[in-house]
């Protein structure tokens, strides 16, 4: 029974992982149209997470936790939009670095990812129903 137990506890740190992600994926999205209102500044940059594995010492297992959170540093598109405030003198304004597309395919993994940790979970929880009743 120690066995499933943790294997529910490993599996909810990756469902955690996944919903801290999914909540990034959803600022990204959210910012996605967001254009800077000055000249010279920078519209919304996009963000990403990445993952390590921790040693838990309290559990005695390994788990998933989110190593950093950090911006994408790929380049801004431009539009040009010469009667923006923020437009540059040619006439173009800078637009985030987030493509859509890309934020919904990551979002489409890290759900599935949220899924698969959630079956594993119910399948143990079976199981440990299973063997309470054996033991009745």
């Amino acid at each position: 029974m120690d066995d499933i137990i943790r294997t529910m506890r490993i599996s909810g740190s990756g469902m955690r992982v996944q919903g801290q992600r999914l909540r990034v994926i959803a600022q990204n999205i959210a910012n996605a149209n967001s254009l800077p209102q000055e000249p010279n500044e920078n519209p919304y940059r996009r963000k990403v997470m990445t993952f390590r594995n921790e040693f838990d010492r309290a559990t005695g297992l390994d788990m998933v936790k989110v190593n950093r959170e950090r911006q994408d540093m790929s380049d801004f598109g431009k539009r040009y939009e010469p009667n923006h405030p923020a437009a540059d003198a040619n006439g173009y304004v800078l637009t985030p670095n987030v493509n859509t597309i890309i934020e919904l395919s990551d979002m489409r993994e890290a759900q599935r990812s949220y899924e698969a940790n959630m079956n594993v979970i119910k399948a143990s929880k079976a199981m440990l129903n299973s063997a309470i009743e054996l033991l009745r």
